[in-house]
């Protein structure tokens, strides 16, 4: 029986063995990177250090630095990116439209202004007091920007894109305008803005393990229905795909993965625009393959810029956030170049 002919008839690709190639050298560099995440920073701590303060009875300085700080952070870095990673792969499918991120439908500003006018108004001054505020932000804004998208009832990519644009730019001019307003605000609120992993308690994240459960597994059902989504509104629903039901699914979905992500960690640009274009080349445009590569590929990209931003300007640090504009805007010029080609 030839390959094809077994392929067939067990129902699995002829190349399925080809794309578990990249997943398990995606998995592998993801370790090798949250363990680089262990051990690098202001202070390097030896792997052999690292394995006895993760697996073994380790005690002192580097043992404490590793469980008490670099841990917490990396696991926020491993949620956080593959939340985006993730969204950004479900709302280019949803809008068909490769430039597209959670940026997009407004998320970043919407959590953005939700942190600065509860940290003006009820003075708040912790990351765990805001994050309700911030995830209530940003799924009101990417709300906002679906109701604004909506002609005859359908929702329109095209007018999603635009409408979350506008609405990002009128929601950082209130951010900006009440930073300035209030040098309080502005010092309790610019860190949070900026997008870090630092400081990041995993209390922090535990409130939004639901939220982000329940948006990758929506990710991951919608992910086939992107596939049709991709020929076109008239030939998905020729296909019997309810095109209506699917966005507002995917919505959702980018809603809590993406709202999760930055009520944790502050708003990091770039990670859900450029995670789908990792893995395309790697895997294909099957979302059935890309969201679950987009996974992998979020946090190694998050982990590995954070790892950069402590190594830059050692003993000092900059913010993740920092680092994922600075290394995402020539990204975006390549992107949009070959795009418009």
């Amino acid at each position: 029986m030839s390959i094809s002919e077994r392929a067939a008839s067990t129902g699995v690709p002829p190349s399925s063995a080809r794309r578990v190639a990249p997943f398990v050298s995606g998995i592998a560099a993801l370790v090798l990177c949250a363990a680089v995440s262990l051990a690098l920073g202001a202070r390097s701590v030896p792997l052999s250090t690292v394995a006895d303060a993760l697996f073994g009875d380790a005690h002192g300085r580097d043992a404490i630095v590793v469980t008490g700080l670099r841990l917490p952070r990396t696991v926020v870095g491993l949620a956080v990116g593959a939340a985006l990673g993730v969204a950004g792969a479900v709302v280019q499918g949803i809008t068909r439209n490769p430039l597209a991120s959670p940026t997009t439908l407004g998320i970043n500003a919407g959590a953005g202004f939700a942190v600065v006018t509860a940290v003006y108004a009820l003075h708040l001054t912790r990351p765990v007091e805001y994050v309700w505020f911030a995830f209530a932000g940003a799924a009101g804004a990417a709300l906002f920007a679906q109701a604004l998208a909506r002609r005859a009832g359908e929702l329109d990519p095209v007018r999603l894109a635009l409408g979350g644009t506008v609405l990002q730019l009128v929601l950082m001019s209130w951010t900006s305008a009440v930073m300035l307003a209030s040098r309080r605000t502005l010092d309790e609120a610019r860190f949070w803005l900026a997008g870090s992993l630092a400081e990041r308690p995993l209390g922090v994240l535990y409130p939004m393990l639901p939220t982000l459960v329940i948006g990758a597994v929506l990710a991951l059902a919608v992910s086939p229905a992107l596939n049709a989504l991709a020929l076109g509104d008239d030939a998905a629903q020729a296909l019997g795909v309810p095109v209506t039901r699917i966005r507002l699914a995917g919505t959702v979905a980018v809603v809590l993965l993406a709202g999760s992500a930055v009520a944790v960690a502050g708003p990091l640009a770039f990670i859900g625009l450029a995670a789908p274009h990792l893995v395309r080349p790697l895997l294909g445009g099957d979302h059935r393959l890309l969201v679950p590569g987009c996974l992998i590929a979020g946090p190694l990209l998050l982990l590995a810029a954070d790892v950069l931003g402590r190594l830059v300007v050692r003993p000092s640090e900059l913010e993740v956030g920092i680092v994922t504009a600075f290394l995402g805007a020539p990204l975006l010029a390549l992107l949009t170049r070959k795009v418009a080609r």
